[in-house]
């Protein structure tokens, strides 16, 4: 079973328990807003489902409302953030306008943030950069129990460590790459379970290490405690690419890697590398405009292969789901809708729809 709701009551829904939570009214309007534009992306994953856990990472004291980011370093093209484990959405975005702002007054910025919380759909950073007709790349890792199987492993080691690419297009929406290493995001998986699916064969192994199809191994413990994993995408290469976001997020940006034993701790914690580029500050505004037009022209006009519409580039389904949200509303499960009454509950907010 599930519901229909509008966005516009969802943000003041998520707002009104961040609140209860301790954010100040700005902040829970800023995380709010980012939340439902997730659910909106069609990113349920990355949206107001976290709300639960956001209310009892800030109850055991691992997020920390109304905190600002701190910097640790600034050296022109260089910055060193530390988001001091505020709000993600918040601190992220703080990060990000730094970047953006000397980014655009140098030609290109590398920032590292460090030890914040949950940074959320990091699209929407992407979005933010080209925007400003900035290039944008992001390399995250992320510091909670470990959910993701190393290639040729058999348990979780590490997080689903996303990556992000935003290249703006002349004339055009900007092509957003935005996708966790892992076949799929943990939250998808939190989504799949609540609403009772299954999910297909290559995605994930129980917890003795055997391929299953039940997306409960990774969202609850199991008959012995522990925990299955999640797969990479593209086997060896996406486990590669994810040891990589979590040497450059991770060790990089100073938040730390995951090296220990596996917790209860409902906090998350995102360090992230971004390096983002002014095509105009580097002299080939004119060629790029062009040839990424071109391009993309090129492989649209392509023919629908069997079973397809049409040929589409990253950041169209984003887009497409958002039109067709906000036009017909949000469906939200009735597990994650009773997470979220709880939520409310215990900071004394009622959630009704």
């Amino acid at each position: 079973m599930s519901k229909t709701l509008q966005a516009a009551r969802l943000r003041e829904q998520v707002a009104a328990i961040l609140q209860g939570a301790g954010s100040a009214a700005e902040e829970a309007r800023t995380v709010a807003d980012n939340l439902v534009l997730a659910n909106l992306s069609g990113h349920d994953s990355h949206g107001i489902g976290m709300v639960p856990r956001y209310v009892d990472a800030v109850a055991e004291g691992g997020l920390q409302p109304n905190t600002a980011m701190r910097v640790q370093l600034d050296a022109g093209t260089l910055l060193a953030l530390d988001g001091r484990r505020g709000y993600g959405q918040v601190v992220g975005m703080q990060a990000m306008e730094l970047a953006i702002a000397r980014a655009r007054e140098l030609g290109s910025c590398i920032m590292t943030l460090a030890h914040a919380h949950h940074l959320g759909r990091i699209g929407h950073f992407a979005e933010a950069a080209t925007a400003q007709g900035l290039v944008s790349i992001h390399f995250v890792n992320v510091l909670s129990r470990p959910v993701v199987a190393p290639w040729g492993g058999g348990d979780g080691r590490f997080g689903t460590n996303p990556c992000c690419i935003g290249v703006p297009l002349a004339g055009q929406p900007p092509f957003l790459l935005d996708f966790a290493t892992s076949r799929v995001a943990q939250g998808k998986m939190r989504v799949a379970h609540n609403k009772g699916e299954r999910v297909p064969p290559g995605h994930l192994i129980d917890e003795h290490g055997r391929p299953t199809d039940d997306p409960g191994v990774v969202v609850v413990p199991q008959s012995n405690g522990l925990f299955g994993a999640l797969m990479t995408f593209g086997e060896h290469k996406g486990y590669g690419m994810a040891v990589a976001c979590e040497l450059l997020g991770g060790a990089l940006s100073g938040g730390g890697t995951w090296h220990r034993p596996a917790d209860q701790a409902r906090s998350v914690y995102n360090g992230m590398l971004t390096v983002l580029i002014d095509p105009a500050r580097l002299g080939t505004q004119d060629a790029f405009e062009a040839e990424a037009r071109a391009f993309v022209d090129w492989l649209r006009q392509g023919p629908p292969g069997a079973g397809f519409e049409g040929v589409q580039v990253a950041g169209d389904p984003e887009r497409r789901a958002r039109a067709a949200r906000e036009r017909d509303g949000i469906v939200v499960d009735d597990a994650t809708w009773a997470e979220l009454v709880a939520a409310g509950a215990k900071v004394g907010v009622a959630v009704t729809d």
